[in-house]
């Protein structure tokens, strides 16, 4: 029998199911405060069946953050944060917050400062020169994930998920190929993995027995020089002595490999068109195939990785990538792994998971156009199929003939 709608523990919380909305940039915080459009997504998820929806991406401080839509934990937020997690709490689901720091992937006009890595040298992402962080910075840092875990108790969340993957600054320390230091926080394997082990001392003490703690790793940073999965494994090891609750599985970097997190091919027009400045939209234009290379989509792409990681641990395990289907996300749940979290289909469809429990065969239309990833950098993540059901924003032709074109090559 499936155990998709059965009950599963994550630490001290029990779920009402085996499903996870993932923590997946949403792009709804202007100013980086919650609006009602993150309210009424993240209700709409929750009324949808989930077993828990997760807030993304809370920066732990102003120097992590990359958008000017992006979440901030910080406490002016905490009553609007209260607000939707009551609101979940009443649909029946759990309530989970991401947080991290972005490191070099920000901007002065963005962040406050000069980006902080884990080493200095100049990020195209943004494009802009990043300082190495020094001792007090790392100190600075991992206390502040110990205290956005505070904050999130008193916001009313039951789980916070620290992101340690897709090249932010955990993942920056942990990767060789944007480590470059030569004290203890570099070099091996064991010294790069320091400051991650910080701050998950600093998580896990602040959690204490009443806040489920998950992970998001990369299991492959898919970029020159990264992590692979030998080490990828050994900081999963890592992790679970450290007493996390549970790894979310992921893979590739943001800033260099995109389409390895999130696959197929990334909309051009889309992304350019909605960008505000001038300088950005030419660069992608012309630099398009090299830096952003499609990689092709199939349903489940993380799976064969993610089973070699099922066979080394015994802690819990959330499968994330590519479920559109409840026959697919039967079989990841058969293989082992006590959890599934989605993103993209649950923006093409709220309720997923009550289709799902009422059809054996449900799938969500979701055909992984990217349309709502390529938008998502400059305003909030949104499924076109979704835009034009609802009439209320109209999307130029080209966008969708870009799209469509991509449909039909089978991206």
């Amino acid at each position: 029998m499936s155990t998709l709608f059965t009950p599963g523990k994550i630490g001290p919380l029990t779920l009402r199911n085996r499903t996870i909305r993932s923590a997946a940039f949403e792009g709804m915080c202007p100013g980086n405060a919650p609006s009602e459009m993150l309210y009424n997504y993240h209700v709409s998820v929750a009324a949808g069946g989930i077993g828990m929806t997760t807030l993304a991406y809370s920066s732990v401080d102003q120097s992590g953050l990359s958008f000017p839509h992006q979440l901030w934990l910080k406490k002016e937020n905490i009553p609007a944060l209260r607000r939707i997690t009551d609101a979940i709490h009443k649909e029946g689901a759990a309530a989970s917050i991401q947080i991290g720091h972005c490191g070099n992937m920000s901007h002065r006009k963005i962040c406050g400062c000069t980006p902080i890595s884990a080493s200095t040298g100049f990020n195209l992402y943004s494009p802009t020169f990043v300082r190495g962080m020094n001792k007090d910075d790392i100190n600075r840092i991992a206390k502040s994930f110990g205290l956005g875990v505070n904050l999130a108790r008193e916001a009313g969340f039951d789980a916070v998920e620290l992101h340690a993957g897709h090249g932010y600054l955990i993942s920056q320390f942990l990767s060789p190929s944007t480590n470059h230091r030569h004290d203890e926080f570099g070099g091996s394997l064991e010294n790069r993995m320091r400051f991650m082990k910080m701050s998950m001392d600093e998580v896990m003490t602040a959690a204490k027995d009443d806040m489920a703690i998950l992970v998001k790793m990369n299991m492959r940073d898919c970029c020159r020089n990264g992590m692979d999965i030998d080490e990828s494994l050994e900081v999963a090891k890592t992790l679970e002595k450290c007493g996390a609750h549970a790894l979310v599985l992921s893979s590739g970097f943001v800033s260099s490999a995109p389409m390895d997190v999130m696959r197929g091919a990334m909309p051009i027009k889309t992304l350019t068109y909605y960008m505000k400045d001038f300088f950005m939209p030419l660069l992608v234009r012309m630099g398009a195939s090299f830096m952003i290379p499609t990689v092709p989509f199939k349903e489940a792409y993380f799976l064969e990785d993610a089973l070699k990681f099922r066979a080394a641990l015994k802690m819990p395990l959330c499968y994330i990538g590519g479920l559109v289907s409840r026959e697919k996300i039967d079989e990841v749940l058969d293989d082992g792994f006590e959890f599934v979290a989605m993103a993209r289909s649950l923006l093409n469809d709220p309720a997923f998971v009550n289709h799902m429990k009422e059809d054996e065969h449900y799938r969500c239309t979701c055909d992984h156009t990217n349309y709502c990833i390529g938008r998502m950098y400059s305003r909030e993540m949104a499924c076109h199929k979704c835009i034009l059901k609802e009439g209320k924003e109209v999307i130029p032709q080209s966008l969708l003939d870009e799209l469509e074109e991509n449909k039909r090559k089978g991206y």
